[in-house]
């Protein structure tokens, strides 16, 4: 029986209106003001990700960073989907950095993979405790009833809300069993569903890290060495603080953690504009130090001398000499891939306040338990005094799972005693970012005399992300090494080594990481293979990747061959491979295994007057069990634009130990008028759920590469494009 509730005329009377002459209620309003709502309302937490509220209302937890990648979506949607839920009830909030959630790193494309089925048991558990209590209050057995679209229902037809369930599911133990739902159930996962957070973007809702603010809050640029791990001298603050709305300059120092803080000068302001204008009214003598010396030309030719000469054997199968020395044929190439910024349209930023030994930081980052950890370790506080608040991120790319930027707020908080606001200029994300890694590679291979790869060596240089950790790496490190070792093609001889390469700038992941260096090599040798055995490249691959096999890795990684083929066989189908294009015109095609998914792609371009333009690509991603197919979608069409700006425009440099790009204007984007068609298919899949933000990157360039060697005869074999003029 429902309560009766005491409420005041003036409250009945808001809450019902004239139409028409007549008087109606308004039954979408609620009678009740916000605070007996929020003190009436009783909620169920049956575990760590879901809560219940008695008015139906359901709040999901994401426990991963939301970047575009629909993981708020994504995650809580399969808890909805196993706990039978109405999609329309759920409110999604976002979890602070807390190791109670397990991983919460949002890189490396394993957020459905690592947490689908903790996500499934959650949404069961849920949805077990309910149907109990629905038993309960029932007085009938729990096999009786079924639960579906937010209610659970007896076999006699009595149906009642979840929301009503709440006081009794409350008192429930959790349960030591429950039932996944048979994926044919399915009412969520592998459906096509809007973002939880798509409103919130198109009116402006969402709240971004740089959207966040706090009373007497202070803005602050810094000004940062333009050599890596330099050093301030001296400075001249006299100008800068002449600046309107300039309050205070000082020096910070370097922070030496992994993602610690560079160090440099802090202009501390009443506004972000003022802060900016005042960093650059900075007169500062600097100590280079010891990357003074770091020219990109000279460096990249020292790691390219490494690679023609023997490196560290990682991996000797069958006997490369002797193939080598039987050959009919031997080709050999040399591959040079420059550095690269993440280039976020969200540049770094962060908000902390520091009070005592306590800190609440708001941030736009991929890694909130890291986060944590270094905020932590700065204030030489305790875990429960240092809260990590998640914002939505304008792009990540992995530059956001280092939280330096955040390091500094925190520093900056402390010493002025008051809120603050670090924001980056985008000057200062691609001057100090902690880019891709730059690398040599060259690779030799031999045929027989019907075409068949006998034998392969391939020897890479490239500074390691592991020297981030450990200054002074100068090899390559063994994950970077296994995407050329563990390759999926069918050769019988094959060696892999590594050559020195000493970092001199910071060195991070980047969307797909040692897949694009080894990726764009493996695919684009692999077309010069089939040209010189005379073979269609299609044809010539797919013997290359051999018979139907799932090989361990030296990393326990499994690849299936089978669905590597089917990826491509797929794509060119969808082509029409080796239908007639119009003049000018050609296909490329690329496939690559990456995060434990399969992805084949064939690009079209165009060559006309010198000037290269793709007009569509072809791509098909095998990632298992698809969860949502609107966001597997957007992260192949996203690829793809992201794939075409390293292969057009991509390259950092570096002259006398400085950055020399700085802006959008010399870090060139695909723009709006060159982005081509973009055609997805997604391979129906009952295995697990594997990587979908980063493996459709890799075979972009290799296939564009291709695709002009089919066009022009012309083979290119450094990135970006852009150097030969052909953009």
């Amino acid at each position: 029986m429902s309560t009766i509730k005491n409420i005041s005329r003036r409250t009945f009377v808001k809450s019902i209106g004239l139409a028409s002459g007549g008087l109606i209620l308004a039954c979408n309003t609620s009678v009740f003001s916000e605070k007996e709502i929020t003190k009436n309302l009783v909620d169920f937490n049956p575990n760590l990700f879901v809560q219940l509220n008695s008015d139906g209302s359901l709040i999901l937890i994401a426990s991963r960073s939301e970047m575009g990648n629909g993981v708020r979506t994504s995650l809580t949607s399969i808890i909805a989907d196993e706990m039978e839920a109405d999609w329309n009830k759920v409110i999604v909030k976002q979890a602070t950095g807390d190791a109670k959630y397990g991983d919460q790193n949002t890189d490396g494309s394993r957020s459905v993979r690592y947490l689908y089925e903790t996500m499934r048991k959650m949404g069961a558990m849920a949805k077990a405790m309910l149907i109990s209590a629905a038993a309960k209050k029932w007085q009938v057995p729990g096999s009786e009833c079924t639960a579906k679209n937010h209610f659970v229902t007896h076999s006699s037809g009595e149906k009642i809300g979840f929301g009503d369930l709440v006081e009794i599911a409350k008192t429930l133990e959790t349960p030591k069993e429950y039932v996944l739902k048979s994926p044919k159930d399915f009412k969520y996962i592998g459906k096509k569903l809007r973002s939880i957070d798509a409103e919130d973007y198109v009116k402006g809702k969402a709240i971004f890290g740089l959207d966040k603010r706090l009373p007497n809050m202070k803005f602050v640029a810094i000004a940062r060495c333009p050599v890596t791990f330099g050093t301030v001298k001296s400075f001249d603050k006299s100008e800068a603080l002449k600046v309107a709305g300039v309050e205070a300059i000082i020096e910070i120092p370097r922070v030496e953690k992994p993602f610690g803080a560079l160090g440099g000068v802090a202009v501390i302001a009443s506004n972000t504009w003022a802060a900016f204008k005042g960093k650059e009214a900075l007169k500062i003598e600097w100590d280079f130090g010891d990357n003074k010396s770091y020219n990109s030309k000279t460096y990249m030719a020292e790691i390219t001398a490494n690679v023609h000469k023997q490196g560290k054997v990682a991996k000797d199968v069958g006997n490369i000499n002797k193939a080598f020395k039987n050959a009919h044929k031997i080709i050999e190439s040399t591959y040079q891939l420059p550095h690269l910024s993440h280039a976020p349209m969200e540049v770094p930023n962060a908000v902390a306040w520091v009070q005592g030994d306590s800190c609440e930081v708001w941030a736009p980052t991929q890694a909130p338990q890291t986060t944590r950890k270094e905020v932590i370790d700065y204030l030489k506080t305790s875990e429960e005094k240092v809260t990590i608040n998640v914002t939505f991120l304008g792009g990540g790319f992995g530059r956001k799972s280092k939280p330096d930027y955040v390091v500094e707020a925190v520093m900056l908080s402390k010493e002025l005693n008051a809120p603050v606001q670090v924001v980056w200029t985008r000057e200062d994300d691609i001057k100090h970012d902690y880019y891709h890694t730059v690398s040599a590679q060259y690779l030799k291979a031999s045929l027989d005399k019907n075409g068949n790869v006998t034998g392969w060596l391939h020897r890479f240089a490239l500074p390691s992300i592991v020297s981030t950790f450990s200054p002074g790496v100068d090899y390559a490190a063994g994950f970077e090494i296994a995407s050329a070792s563990n390759i999926p093609f069918d050769i019988k001889n094959m060696k892999i080594e590594v050559g020195k390469a000493l970092a001199m700038v910071r060195i991070g992941w980047l969307r797909s990481v040692i897949n694009i260096p080894h990726g764009f090599s493996e695919n684009v040798f692999a077309d010069e293979l089939a040209y010189a055995a005379n073979k269609d490249p299609l044809e010539f691959r797919l013997n290359l990747i051999g018979k139907d096999r799932i090989e361990d890795t030296q990393n326990e990684i499994k690849y299936n061959t089978a669905r590597l083929k089917n990826v491509l066989k797929i794509v060119v189908k969808n082509a029409e491979w080796g239908k007639q294009l119009p003049e000018n015109h050609a296909y490329g095609l690329a496939v690559h295994y990456s995060f434990y998914s399969y992805v084949a792609s064939i690009v079209e371009v165009s060559v006309i007057n010198k000037k290269v333009k793709v007009h569509n690509v072809f791509t098909a991603i095998d990632c298992g069990t698809v969860v949502n197919k609107d966001t597997v979608k957007a992260q192949m069409e996203g690829s793809a634009i992201f794939g075409m700006s390293l292969a057009f425009y991509g390259k950092i440099t570096a002259k006398d130990g400085a950055i020399e790009q700085s802006n959008y204007d010399n870090y060139k984007m695909i723009r709006m008028h060159e982005i081509p068609k973009v055609h997805v298919e997604i391979v129906e899949s009952s295995e697990k759920p594997t990587g979908v933000g980063e493996p459709g990157v890799p075979v972009i360039a290799p296939a564009i590469v291709n695709a002009i060697f089919k066009a022009t005869g012309k083979r290119y074999h450094n990135l970006p494009l852009s150097d030969y003029g052909l953009v």
